[in-house]
């Protein structure tokens, strides 16, 4: 074999490496428990400050009084119906 054929056959199996990692990779994403992992972890960081643990009060407290809103009408609607 020549040199030319020898790093050309190197080349190939890098590149055949490298997409089996990325091949790897992209079914690890596509799992569905890591894109449920992804999705919680991305829940609680609205709530909770991931880094210090602390909860973010500002937005547990528009959700807070989002609830209560809907709460609110629900009732008005129902005695309003009566």
């Amino acid at each position: 074999m020549t040199k030319d054929m020898r790093e050309l056959e190197t080349e190939i199996e890098a590149t055949r490496e490298r997409l089996a990692g990325t091949i790897d990779q992209l079914v690890y994403r596509a799992h569905p428990k890591t894109i449920a992992q992804r999705q919680k972890l991305a829940i609680k960081s609205t709530f909770v400050d991931l880094e210090s643990g602390a909860p973010r009060t500002d937005n547990i407290l528009k959700v807070a009084g989002g609830v209560a809103g809907v709460v609110v009408l629900f009732v008005a609607l129902r005695k309003l119906s009566r």
